[in-house]
């Protein structure tokens, strides 16, 4: 059975602390941000496992956004592959996965270790310190693998997180241009303010292979700076400028979706490139809001899900709002069981 929807990013195992306040001061972390570890912050990881209660969840930007279509779709609609080491970490990460409904076609590196990500929970903020590890080594020869070349040519949309773009450009251009060639769907989400600052040029050689592009305000603002727009903080006109770039495959427009938080979500489509599309987050109260680690990914999640399901793209951001609200309202990027409906 052919899996519709083929996502590509780095495995990782969520290391989730609250409480830790200290530890932004110590490692110089922003409250609300992403960034791969420095020397300096590799202590960290040893520190939460002895001095604080962890919470661990599988994780990864693009496994977080798989789990979350899979949660919306049919069983065997997703498949997902990045690389980890043959460890209990990458045990735990597929124990998950099979428990979600989401195949997995891990690059498995004996001898090295899986990656891990130290999450740093403070009110309703989360700071992540990645340390990729076995992800950085992805191979573009898995790909073109006999086990993953037949998935690859019978997917119809394509998903990758922007961190892959730190190690694994020529994998993702490989894979954008085949689906571009084929007039199948690919799409990006910019992951991280630091991508489209300092991967700036990565990104461009994938930008005009890419159908849908996703972002928050944060990363639609870095963007901006990046690329010399006069007011990077105008969201609706990042958008445009976004969907306006020039574009392989003519016969599809692209689409643009910049999240907001709790603030409204906004899209714009080349094929009406005037028209900025709004749409209302339904709020939830404070006692609600449990952990928003993985909100992003989990709203990335819901609208692959039903864009894949050829649901309209009103319908594709109601479904994205669904289950990030869900996932907020769970410890880490994880969602109800058993299943609610979310279309």
């Amino acid at each position: 059975m052919p899996y519709e929807l083929f996502c590509i990013g780095n495995p990782l195992l969520d290391m989730q602390v609250t409480k830790a306040e200290a530890l932004l001061a110590k490692y110089e972390l922003k409250a609300n941000d992403a960034i791969l570890a420095e020397e300096k912050h590799e202590p960290i990881y040893a520190e939460i496992v002895k001095d604080y209660e962890i919470t661990y969840v599988a994780g990864g930007a693009s496994q977080n956004a798989a789990r979350g279509a899979a949660y919306v779709l049919p069983p065997d609609s997703v498949v997902y592959t990045g690389c980890v080491g043959n460890d209990d970490l990458a045990e735990q990460l597929k124990a998950a996965n099979k428990r979600e409904g989401l195949r997995e076609v891990y690059y498995v590196l004996p001898g090295e270790k899986t990656g891990a990500c130290a999450v740093v929970i403070t009110g309703h903020h989360r700071s992540l310190v990645t340390t990729l590890r076995a992800a950085e080594k992805f191979s573009i020869e898995h790909l073109k693998s006999p086990t993953v070349a037949p998935l690859v040519e019978d997917a119809k949309v394509f998903y990758v997180e922007g961190y892959f773009l730190t190690h694994g450009t020529e994998s993702i251009v490989y894979l954008s241009q085949k689906a571009s060639a084929a007039s199948k769907v690919f799409a990006i989400n910019f992951s991280a303010p630091f991508i489209p600052q300092f991967f700036g040029a990565q990104l461009q050689q994938i930008m005009p292979f890419c159908d849908i592009v996703i972002g928050n305000e944060a990363e639609a603002e870095s963007w901006a700076s990046a690329n010399g727009l006069a007011n990077p903080k105008d969201i609706p006109a990042v958008a445009k400028a976004i969907a306006a770039l020039p574009k392989s495959n003519a016969s599809r427009p692209r689409v643009v979706v910049i999240t907001q938080g709790a603030d409204s979500t906004v899209l714009v489509s080349s094929a009406e490139p005037e028209k900025v599309n709004v749409y209302a987050v339904h709020p939830l109260t404070d006692a609600e809001i449990v952990d928003t680690n993985g909100a992003g990914d989990a709203f990335a999640g819901g609208f692959l899900g039903a864009y894949v399901l050829g649901k309209t793209l009103d319908e594709c951001v109601e479904a994205g709002h669904k289950l990030g609200s869900m996932c907020v309202q769970q410890v880490g990027p994880q969602y109800k069981w058993p299943k609610v409906a979310v279309l």
